[in-house]
């Protein structure tokens, strides 16, 4: 007697398998990222390949593997049409046009005429001034001596007039001669600040007349920068050297000099921006004048007042 194989519910009766019945597939578990699956395993185009495999086949059927000859011209000559064409614009780009060229000779050719014009205006000015003081020379020398004294004085003091005697010659220069790149070391160029510093040195030293760079310096006189230069009563000074001239008594002057911070502070200077300076005494200087400045104040003296009043006091 047969035993029957039975199921239970614990344990299933073993059922045979069946070839017809579809084998299920296992997923990947990138599946869901095919464009970069075939970005990392293909990263290649397949044309790219059946090139390849085509350049080799030649190769191995033995073809030249090798650019013809037409081929390799015609990139020579586009080539050389390329570069042609990069150096014309390139020539175009950086000429000047026409009508800019044209607009760039006005405006140089109006600051030469507006320089010369001034020029002439300050040499007038000049001539004017020095035709007044005589004038005045000539009137006070014989009325009022003393007022003439006292006005030439001032003249001296307020820069008006030209001077000249012994004195003191202060140089800066640029570190490096002005040769060094004012971007790589700022400090290497003299400043409005160091020349200011020297100034006010020889004034508080006894200086009777400064000028700077043949620019004389008076009460209202201002020395600041404009970029790179230096301007004196908004005179640029052309550097790369600035000359300062003291007149007066040079042993005091230099000794009373020394005692200022002014030496120490150039000092200074040169060591840590190489700007080099020098003191140098002077037997005889020669400063020029700014000629007759503007009047911004003014008051009657007794004398006009009393003058005033017996005027008016007349019937």
């Amino acid at each position: 007697m047969s035993a029957r194989h039975t199921a239970t519910p614990d344990r299933p009766a073993h059922a045979p398998e069946d070839p017809q019945a579809p084998v299920e597939r296992r997923r990947r578990p990138d599946e869901s990222m095919t464009l970069l699956v075939e970005v990392m395993e293909r990263p290649l185009d397949p044309g790219y390949a059946e090139a390849a495999a085509r350049r080799e086949a030649a190769v191995a059927a033995g073809a030249p593997a090798r650019r013809g000859w037409a081929g390799v011209a015609a990139l020579g000559i586009l080539a050389a049409l390329l570069g042609l064409l990069t150096v014309s614009a390139t020539r175009e780009l950086r000429a000047p046009q026409a009508e800019m060229a044209q607009a760039r000779q006005l405006l140089e050719d109006q600051i030469v005429e507006r320089r010369a014009e001034a020029d002439g205006l300050r040499d007038r000015s000049l001539d004017l001034s020095a035709e007044i003081d005589e004038l005045q020379h000539e009137t006070l020398a014989s009325q009022d001596p003393v007022l003439l004294r006292t006005l030439q004085l001032d003249s001296v003091v307020n820069g008006t007039s030209p001077v000249s005697g012994p004195g003191l010659v202060v140089t800066l220069s640029d570190g490096g001669g002005g040769l060094s790149d004012p971007e790589s070391d700022p400090g290497s160029r003299v400043r409005d600040a160091d020349v200011q510093t020297v100034v006010n040195a020889l004034w508080s030293a006894g200086a009777e007349a400064i000028a700077v760079d043949d620019q004389r310096l008076t009460s209202m006189s201002a020395i600041r920068n404009a970029g790179d230069a230096i301007l004196v009563d908004l005179v640029p000074l052309p550097g790369p050297s600035y000359v300062i001239h003291a007149v007066g008594d040079p042993d005091s002057m230099q000794t009373a000099y020394a005692r200022t911070g002014a030496p120490a502070y150039l000092q200074l200077l040169g060591s840590r921006y190489g700007i080099s300076s020098s003191v140098v005494p002077q037997s005889e200087l020669e400063l020029p004048g700014v000629g007759t400045q503007t009047l911004r104040h003014a008051q009657p003296t007794e004398d006009a007042v009393t003058q005033d009043d017996t005027q008016e006091e007349r019937p």
